[in-house]
């Protein structure tokens, strides 16, 4: 049985929507042109990447999204630096659905529900 959820759990795919990527353009663009810090908007890029790869390998190892609060605990937030990466888990795959700066208010999470 624990064999069988492992290879369930294996078998879902991430996604990154359109949204999620916008995010980390407008992230990554404020740091490297507004800061002027280049080397640090890398940083920043490269380790939301390396999230969303353990995202991949593990989506229920994060806490639940508790803005977006479900029966079955789909929507889940990792947090990368001072951003929370949120996120949905379906049967097939994992779907970034975007990253929010922790310090933004909750109905701003919420609107992430409607991404497909």
């Amino acid at each position: 049985m624990a064999k069988q959820k492992k290879a369930i759990a294996a078998a879902r795919k991430i996604r990154v929507s359109l949204n999620a990527l916008q995010n980390i353009r407008e992230v990554t663009g404020y740091i490297a042109f507004v800061n002027q810090q280049p080397l640090n908007a890398i940083k920043v890029g490269d380790a939301f990447f390396t999230l969303f790869e353990r995202i991949e390998q593990n989506p229920f190892a994060f806490k639940e999204c508790i803005e977006l609060p479900t029966k079955t605990k789909m929507y889940r937030q990792a947090s990368c630096f001072s951003w929370l990466v949120i996120y949905k888990i379906n049967d097939t795959e994992v779907i970034i659905l975007g990253i929010i700066h922790g310090s933004r208010k909750p109905f701003k999470i919420r609107s992430l529900k409607k991404i497909k």
